[in-house]
């Protein structure tokens, strides 16, 4: 009797596997994800993609085959998605799961995480490729993408699936405050006050959030996940299942964060500049840059874990919560960092 592999890969292939690699597995209750490479007899390789979560199902995985095609267009590689024999995207029985399967092409070229010298591994510089991944997101941000209404998984204010109670900037910030809560009484006015300022950020955001611009982004630029060329040159991006609609400066500041303030603060602003080479701010951008800035990143999970570092040094946690105070109420200068011309 064939296995259940053989018969999904006969809804995609007419011809038998040579050689079946399980690169990656993920198994959460609720978000089961495998990929399998697959060499064909004739030298193609492909990845069979298999997916049971709330987010993976046919129409939203044409979406993501749409937002590849569009960072193709503009001229940085992606796999291509690729649908069965008979144009599905079917749902199969596999390892006791009712999965939505896929096909990706393989992809030629090593990601940034990693290159390969023989049996050693070296590092790859963030710096050699980090700007080339802020312009590859300012040329998807330009076109202001508006083909689809599901969110990518960076959303504010909104779930991404059913299985969110709360956006993911908001969890974190739930969890700084359950853990602060706990810190000896000497410090619960201050906590007080930190959680009063950043409710007074949101609620001055959430009204106007949503008007700012948006596009269709990947929205998932870890090292894994961009593709370098033999010269550590970015050539793409592949993996596009947390992909979707996404204000723009919350997507560059959720791909662009550091350990602690004023390194991030800075980092940020050269991305800003770096961006603004092909991206064209709005005012409302200029104007809520700020406000957006202490709503995401005071409170992150970054933040908690120096925080919970420092375990009872109970000097050194004062003045981390005075950093934490500070930055949630400073004026921070972002602006003059979105005011360069971008290159047409």
């Amino acid at each position: 009797m064939e296995n259940t592999l053989e018969k999904i890969m006969k809804m995609f292939f007419n011809q038998p596997a040579k050689n079946i690699i399980i690169l990656d597995t993920r198994d959460d209750d609720d978000d089961f994800r495998e990929a399998i490479r697959i060499d064909l007899e004739n030298g193609e390789r492909y990845v069979l993609k298999l997916a049971a979560n709330d987010f993976t199902f046919p129409d939203r995985i044409r979406m993501w085959g749409r937002t590849a095609d569009e960072y193709r267009n503009l001229g940085y590689y992606t796999p291509r998605i690729i649908s069965d024999r008979w144009g599905d995207f079917p749902r199969v029985e596999y390892k006791e799961r009712n999965c939505v399967a896929y096909l990706e092409e393989f992809a030629p070229y090593k990601n940034a995480g990693e290159h390969r010298d023989g049996a050693n591994v070296n590092l790859v510089p963030e710096e050699d490729y980090l700007h080339d991944a802020w312009r590859m997101t300012a040329k998807v941000a330009q076109k202001h993408f508006d083909f689809t209404e599901y969110l990518s998984a960076w959303c504010l204010f909104d779930l991404f699936d059913s299985t969110c109670e709360v956006d993911e900037v908001m969890e974190n910030a739930f969890s700084w405050k359950e853990y602060a809560e706990r810190l000896p009484e000497e410090f619960k006015e201050q906590v007080n006050r930190i959680w009063k300022l950043w409710e007074e950020n949101k609620n001055f955001l959430e009204p106007v959030y949503r008007n700012l611009p948006k596009s269709v982004f990947q929205a998932d630029l870890c090292s894994s996940n961009l593709l370098l060329d033999d010269q550590n040159k970015l050539v793409g991006v592949f993996d596009f299942n947390l992909a979707g609609k996404e204000v723009v400066l919350n997507y560059l500041f959720r791909e662009t964060y550091g350990n602690d303030f004023e390194d991030e603060i800075e980092l940020l602003r050269e991305m800003l500049q770096v961006v603004g080479e092909y991206y064209e701010y709005s005012e409302l951008e200029k104007d809520m840059v700020l406000m957006l800035y202490r709503y995401l990143k005071p409170l992150w999970y970054i933040k908690l874990e120096n925080l919970k570092k420092l375990k009872d040094d109970w000097k050194a946690v004062r003045e981390y919560l005075n950093k934490t105070e500070e930055y949630l109420t400073i004026d921070i200068d972002f602006k003059s960092y979105m005011t360069k011309d971008k290159i047409c």
